[in-house]
Formats: C-alpha cells, sequence, structure tokens
C-alpha cells in the first residue's frame, strides 16, 4: 500500500445514495465507490460519519493508497444555509478523511461536471428539484429547494404524488378519466388508487415509493394518456422556469449560457418534455446551450476539488478525469 495520500476524496451526497472518488494531482481516477447518503437531513450525523470513513476507507483499500486525503471536496445534499453547512464542515473534520474540507450544497457538483466553461446553470430533476448558478464573475445564485414551504413543485416525489391524485380523482369522479387509474397501483403492486391512499396512510407503503410513478407517468403520456401528458408538461415548465429565474438573477439571460439537465427524472426518452423545456427557456434565454447530464455528479465534486488546489494550469488534469469518468461503466 503507498504512503502517498490521494490529493481530492470527492464525494457527491445525494438524499439516497453517496458516491466517493479518490484523484490524484494529475487527474488520473483512483477509485470509486458507491454507497448510501451521508446526509445530516436523511440520518444522524454520527451515522452519516461512519458511512463516510467506512466508503473512504473502501476507497483507499480499491485503490493501494493511504490516506487521509489532501482535499475533502464535498457536495452534499442538506448543505442548504450556513448552519447545515457548518454542521457538516465540523462533522466530516472530525471523521479525518481529508487534512482540509470544503462543502458545497449538491447542485454544484453536476454543474461542474457539465460544463468546462467554470459558469452556467444546473436544473437538478431527482427525487426533488432545485437549480443553480454560476455567473461568469464567480457570483453564485441558488433556490431555497425545500420542497413546499419554499413554493417548489416537481421531482420523482411531486410527480408521483400529482399521478396518484389524478388516479384517485378519476375514479372517484372529481377528475377526468386517465389510464392511470390502472397503472398507478398496478405499479406499486396493489389493485385500486384508494388501496394505495390507505395503505401510504397506514404507513404500510412508504411514501419514497411515490417516485417510482415517475417513470409510469412518462410512459402513460408517451402512449397518449391526456392526463398523465398534464403532468409531464407541468413539470416541463416548472424546471424551465427555474431556469430562467437563476438566469435572470446571475443577469445572463442574454448570454451564451449552458444549463446542465441533471437528476434522475431526465433519464426519461420522451421528447415532448425537452422540447417544451428547451421552447419555455429559448423564449426568454435565447441563446441558452440546453444539454443533459451524461457524466455522474462526482466528476464535478473531483473537479472541484482540484480547483481548489489549483491543478489546471494547461487543462490536462481536466480532460484526463473526464476522458477516464467517461469510460465507467
Amino acid at each position: 500500500m503507498s504512503r502517498r495520500p490521494p490529493a481530492v476524496l470527492a464525494v457527491d451526497g445525494g438524499n439516497s445514495k453517496a458516491d466517493l472518488a479518490l484523484v490524484s494531482r494529475t487527474g488520473e481516477l483512483l477509485a470509486l465507490v458507491h454507497g448510501p447518503t451521508i446526509s445530516h437531513q436523511q440520518v444522524p450525523m454520527d451515522v452519516a460519519m461512519e458511512r463516510l470513513r467506512e466508503l473512504s476507507d473502501e476507497a483507499l483499500r480499491s485503490a493501494g493508497l493511504r490516506g487521509p486525503a489532501d482535499l475533502g471536496s464535498f457536495a452534499v445534499a442538506g448543505a442548504d444555509f450556513p448552519g447545515d453547512v457548518a454542521a457538516l464542515r465540523r462533522g466530516i473534520e472530525g471523521s479525518g478523511v481529508a487534512r482540509r474540507v470544503t462543502v458545497r450544497n449538491d447542485a454544484f457538483a453536476p454543474l461542474r461536471a457539465g460544463t468546462t466553461r467554470g459558469w452556467g446553470i444546473v436544473v437538478i430533476c431527482g427525487a426533488g428539484i432545485n437549480a443553480a448558478g454560476i455567473a461568469p464573475g464567480g457570483r453564485t445564485a441558488r433556490l431555497a429547494a425545500m420542497g413546499d414551504i419554499s413554493g417548489d413543485w416537481g421531482g420523482g416525489y411531486g410527480v408521483g404524488q400529482a399521478a396518484l391524485a389524478a388516479a384517485v380523482r378519476a375514479r372517484d369522479g372529481r377528475g377526468p378519466r386517465t389510464s392511470l387509474e390502472r397503472s398507478v397501483p398496478g405499479r406499486l403492486g396493489l389493485a385500486r388508487p384508494a388501496d394505495v391512499t390507505r395503505a401510504l396512510y397506514h404507513g404500510q407503503l412508504s411514501p419514497r415509493r411515490l417516485e417510482e410513478l415517475a417513470p409510469l407517468t412518462f410512459e402513460e403520456a408517451t402512449a397518449g394518456d391526456e392526463v398523465a401528458r398534464s403532468i409531464v408538461d407541468r413539470l416541463a415548465d416548472e424546471l424551465a422556469v427555474m431556469a430562467v429565474a437563476i438566469a435572470r438573477r446571475l443577469r445572463v439571460a442574454r448570454s451564451a449560457v449552458d444549463i446542465v439537465l441533471a437528476g434522475g427524472v431526465f433519464r426519461a426518452t420522451d421528447p415532448e418534455f425537452y422540447r417544451r423545456i428547451e421552447e419555455r427557456i429559448t423564449t426568454v434565454v435565447p441563446m441558452a446551450r440546453i444539454a443533459r447530464l451524461e457524466a455522474r455528479p462526482v466528476l464535478g465534486a473531483a473537479l472541484l476539488g482540484l480547483d481548489e488546489l489549483g491543478i489546471k494550469p494547461d487543462g490536462a488534469a481536466e480532460r484526463r478525469l473526464r476522458r477516464e469518468a467517461s469510460a465507467l461503466p
């Protein structure tokens, strides 16, 4: 085992999982491991930090290295307010996985992974939604992304809730008929929409299972169901208005700005969904360049770490890391 530690321990910590990568000063990807969430909003801080230590140890063993890393670059769900960032930094520093630590909201990892320009906008649609951006001069903007209490709607959970509501309302006569009446309970192993409601009410079904209804809703929309299409259209409109809001706050609405679409919901292949997003964004941001993120967001956390260490004199380290990360299965 080498005694030289890795330059960067990069972590993309979402609400349901964590990806951890070790990277050398030359941009070599030394190890990549996956594990459960380390967000303090999902599990107690001591549990989160124990998981972090275990993941770090696993990565070091895989790479044949010793720790701690020179820099821990963390992009973590739940790093929403200064108090959150401070608490996470204290916990991570206490874990001993890196000599120095930087903590950012997890929105900034896919943004860095999705553009080589150092600035732009990211729209995230996973279990929840968020949007953030960096202006050419380095100024940042981000939505609060706290759910209903910050005016949010969307993400896999929001779409799932809307699909269930549409199914229930169709069955009891309050809404138009829809194929979701059958497919929603069927996807969850139940017979009727009301069975899903009761199972949620009695705690027999985890609310997180509603996220499974997002891809189903896209399937039904693509197949021609008008109610499902209205839910997908609503989501597209919400994502577009988020991107536009960030562009206006950063004063880049008239610039050729990269807009990165990141998160599990963007695995959908429905052409109308993407056409609608692009149409509504470019009405206000006409030179926007919109693309789905292909790389893992942990790549962005690693690149942010190399940036922090000042390792980018000619971009060779970044090019190497992007090349190696793109070859991952």
